[in-house]
């Protein structure tokens, strides 16, 4: 038996795992809500842990660990900017959203709501809203796609393009089958898993170092600006490294664990079990970069793959530390991160096609059933579309997330808030805005640059945008407010 045959059976077992919950949910969908939105049904533990595995990819367990292994602490201004935008999120729309959606025809899916919530007859905010879900989330899903082949890849010693099909492969089975029931309790597993890997690799290094002030005198030795806040990072720097923050608002596989929500009393409990298990998973990533600059720096013949590529870090120090059973059940957290983000993002890009062109454009009075069935099929594509991009053995998942989580957050992040506070706010302000967002993300990104994240103009623009056009058009209808005002007032009743 090789050392790599315990992970091997680890990882297997796990996705064996992951797939029967698949076909049990396969039982518990009846039609197309259940499918895409669970038949809103899920309780404050899954809404929860499901919000924060769909939102913490493999960047959490590869990208973050990484940057802090090359950059320092520095590089954890990323994490404070996601947490007090998370919890923002949390605080300000869930409960909004869970309750708007519902009010305004049981929208299932953001570009529905859009549509419901501001009467467009032209559907041009369906059509936009969706086709910014499809371009920006098949990026999502390359960036998903691509983390579990490095995996698989550094893991096992085999072929990118073999971990490539390896790693998709068991994700696509149990989306096409179980649907958001099967995203969300796979998500629930996967969040526990997840925890469990950040929280005892640190440790496990720390020991290894001798204790915690030899870890820290080491780092402090390697380089002492390891310990600085700001090391080479200017005012533009660090407003962009807080800027991730923003994007919350946006990502409609985080906002649409808010709209399955059993009822809007969830979401208070969800939101303190959410944020302890960010604060706490965000806090492991950090520190198994930053130990692991001790730990290398002390073993410089173990240092190769991570000096070769920093987003190993994490790998790395795993399969050295741990005994190969135990590797493998903390490896497949990083699988667990992968496969939970990477299953939203096809079910909610499934949903897009599905909902917002399919039955909106082609099919209007299609069966539960067929639905159901076109739903399925579009993961299936949106997954193979996802692989060919990710086909670039070149890929950074960093990178990759960065311009996909800015795209959602300029587009998207500024609509849904004003949608949900401000009843004066018309369809040309939400177009208007939406488009801004969306093409100030792309010209920022590719032609201006100037050292700022493209999410921040992006985001203040749509903003900009839409008071502007909103205060311009005549007000909404009656109806519109009158919709707005009922789910307001149950919303604060609770």
């Amino acid at each position: 038996m090789t050392a790599s045959t315990p992970m091997l059976v680890t990882f297997v077992v796990y996705i064996m795992a992951m797939v029967l919950i698949g076909f049990i949910a396969y039982r518990a969908t009846k039609n197309f809500s259940d499918y895409i939105l669970g038949g809103r049904s899920l309780g404050s533990v899954v809404t929860a842990l499901s919000a924060g595995a769909s939102d913490m990819s493999g960047w959490l367990l590869m990208g973050l660990p990484g940057a802090i292994f090359v950059a320092g602490i520095s590089e954890s201004w990323i994490a404070i900017g996601l947490i007090v935008g998370a919890y923002l999120n949390w605080l300000f729309v869930a409960g909004r959203l869970r309750v708007h959606t519902e009010h305004n025809n049981n929208a299932l899916t953001l570009p529905d709501y859009f549509t419901n919530r501001f009467e467009d007859s032209s559907r041009l905010l369906r059509i936009f809203s969706a086709l910014v879900i499809l371009v920006f989330f098949t990026i999502y899903c390359a960036s998903g796609v691509v983390a579990g082949a490095r995996l698989f890849e550094s893991t096992f010693g085999i072929s990118y393009g073999t971990a490539l099909w390896i790693g998709a492969a068991a994700t696509i089975l149990y989306v096409f089958v179980g649907g958001f029931l099967a995203v969300s309790w796979t998500d629930t597993v996967q969040a526990a898993m997840m925890l469990f890997a950040l929280l005892i690799t640190p440790v496990f290094v720390i020991l290894a170092l001798g204790n915690y002030d030899a870890a820290m005198a080491t780092i402090e030795q390697a380089n002492p600006a390891n310990f600085d806040m700001f090391r080479n990072l200017s005012f533009l720097a660090i407003v962009s490294l807080l800027g991730w923050g923003l994007g919350y608002f946006g990502q409609p596989h985080i906002l649409v664990r808010f709209m399955a929500a059993d009822s809007v009393k969830t979401i208070p409990a969800a939101r303190r079990i959410g944020m302890a298990w960010m604060i706490l998973c965000l806090g492991g990533a950090v520190a198994a970069g930053f130990f692991g600059i001790a730990y290398f720096n002390n073993n410089p013949e173990l240092a190769g793959a991570v000096n070769e590529n920093g987003e190993r870090v994490f790998i790395e120090l795993t399969k050295i530390l741990f005994n190969p059973w135990i590797a493998g059940i903390v490896l497949s957290g990083i699988l667990a991160a992968v496969m939970s983000t990477l299953s939203c993002q096809l079910l909610v890009c499934s949903s897009a096609l599905t909902e917002d062109f399919y039955k909106a454009f082609l099919r209007k009075n299609a069966s539960q059933s067929e639905l159901v069935w076109v739903g399925r099929f579009m993961v299936l594509a949106i997954a193979l579309v996802a692989i060919a991009i990710a086909y670039n053995p070149e890929s950074k998942v960093l990178g990759l997330v960065a311009y996909a989580w800015a795209g959602f957050g300029a587009a998207f992040g500024p609509v849904v808030i004003f949608s949900l506070l401000w009843k004066r706010m018309t369809r040309n302000g939400a177009l208007a805005g939406m488009v801004v967002g969306a093409v100030t993300v792309v010209v920022w990104k590719e032609f201006i640059g100037l050292g700022l994240y493209e999410i921040i103009p992006g985001f203040i623009l749509c903003s900009l945008c839409i008071v502007v056009f909103s205060l311009l058009d005549k007000e909404p209808s009656a109806s519109i407010q009158k919709r707005f005002d009922e789910a307001d007032q149950e919303y604060k009743a609770v």
